[in-house]
């Protein structure tokens, strides 16, 4: 072999090595990230603006580059949401756009080692995202779930807008450093889920992450509720997590993010004079960005009498003048309520118009029937123990007859009005008679 030869060869070895080198300090794109392939993130194949589930890469980023973080929470195996994430991870062109070119931008689709003294938000939402600054300045939320679906509250022209706003307030810092404060609530005293002392299976979770063994968002509000119980703090007002714009009389235009389509009448909100078609652009004194925003405020705002500052673009600052109870609403659809006591284990679905009728029920009211017992859990064995069967017709909670409800709000129903230990009675019709079943409620 000629001298040449060797030498050109030790000059590729050496091309290589530097490559690997390279390629080793760089963040692992979606595509190459094993992680992806694990829980069969679809959304993020090809989308390869986003660095895969690595804040802390992320922030050394945006720390060089001087910009805003995007950080996107997506629970992967959830239906829920998935259009639009699929729409914000690689479909649309001007959320695209702006999330390669202004924002270093993160797909976080696990919990287990994010901070959550920085990063806390509506834990419940299947999609959610977060602006922050490379030192962990909190410039904005987006995501917003309720009853009403999913997506009811989430647009891509909202998110859009709501990043055009983040962008103002990063070229604004730190002029606005007081204002921003607030978006930030006092250190927790754990960083991480595995940290949380109410947290369940935790042996299981320090597993490799899987679709089978992921520390979901929801886990952290479980893990919030667990501890409460076991450290006898637990309140119904803990519930009414992130309330809505609309429970003191504002809807927001989705569309828009903080443009105020209409105004209850009779609520705080035109009480005070706030009138449609102007924007809500500070709640106490924070920047507001989005509904989300908006709900931060409120979270932080007690279950009774109480005064939240609402600013608006036309009208300026008014006073919302709140009655205690006025966080309450439809939690039905938060999957936190699912762990929490006491719980049934019933799969109970709910009769149609049409099998009402044939069974000689109202319409008017709620029928569910009794598909399927648990009988591997507590619960379950105490409900087929105290005589309810799988075929058998709710149709009385106490006596009283059932208002139109859905199967989770039979749920929420159940778990606000009755403890562990206490006696349900239940009627039921079978084979065409109504008989009195009643169950112990266990945990």
């Amino acid at each position: 072999m000629s001298l040449r030869t060797v030498c050109r060869s030790l000059m590729l070895l050496i091309i290589a090595a530097a490559a690997l080198q390279l390629q080793s300090g760089k963040v692992r794109s979606a595509d190459e990230n094993p992680l992806r392939a694990t829980i069969k993130d679809e959304n993020a194949k090809g989308a390869d603006l986003w660095i895969y589930n690595d804040i802390a890469k992320a922030r050394d980023e945006a720390r060089k580059q001087n910009k805003p973080l995007f950080v996107t929470f997506r629970c992967v195996p959830c239906k829920d949401c998935a259009a639009f994430d699929a729409e914000v991870a690689k479909g649309n062109e001007a959320v695209h756009r702006l999330a390669r070119e202004k924002f270093v931008s993160v797909r976080q689709v696990e919990m287990k080692g994010v901070d959550l003294s920085l990063f806390q938000f509506d834990h419940d939402l299947n999609w959610a995202a977060m602006f922050i600054s490379a030192d962990g300045v909190v410039y904005a939320r987006y995501g917003t779930q309720s009853a009403a679906g999913a997506d009811a509250y989430n647009s891509l022209a909202g998110l859009e807008k709501t990043m055009h706003r983040v962008l103002a307030l990063h070229a604004g810092y730190p002029k606005n450093k007081t204002a921003l404060g607030g978006k930030r609530a006092a250190q927790k005293t754990y960083k991480t889920a595995l940290e949380m002392p109410g947290l369940e299976d935790k042996d299981r979770f320090h597993g490799s992450t899987s679709r089978k063994n992921c520390i979901h968002c929801h886990n952290i509000h479980d893990a919030e509720n667990h501890y409460a119980k076991q450290s006898g703090k637990f309140t119904q007002d803990l519930l009414w997590r992130y309330p809505l714009p609309e429970n003191v009389g504002l809807l927001i235009d989705e569309e828009d993010g903080i443009r105020i389509k209409s105004v209850k009448a009779g609520s705080p909100a035109a009480k005070a004079g706030i009138r449609a078609g102007e924007e809500v652009t500070a709640m106490n004194g924070q920047p507001i960005a989005s509904i989300a925003d908006i709900q931060w405020v409120l979270h932080h705002v007690p279950n009774k009498s109480a005064t939240v500052k609402v600013t608006g673009s036309k009208s300026g600052e008014h006073t919302l003048r709140l009655v205690t109870g006025w966080k309450k609403t439809d939690i039905s659809w938060r999957g936190s309520i699912w762990s929490l006591s006491p719980r049934l284990r019933v799969w109970t679905p709910e009769l149609t118009a049409g099998e009402k009728k044939k069974k000689g029920l109202p319409t008017d009211q709620s029928a569910f029937l009794v598909k399927w017992i648990n009988v591997g859990s507590l619960a379950g064995k105490e409900a087929r123990k105290s005589g309810l069967r799988e075929g058998d017709v709710i149709v009385a909670v106490a006596g009283k007859p059932l208002k139109q409800m859905t199967p989770p709000q039979f749920n929420v129903h159940l778990k606000l009005n009755y403890k562990v230990g206490q006696k349900l009675p239940l009627t039921v019709l079978r084979a065409g008679k109504r008989r009195v079943i009643t169950i112990k409620l266990v945990e």
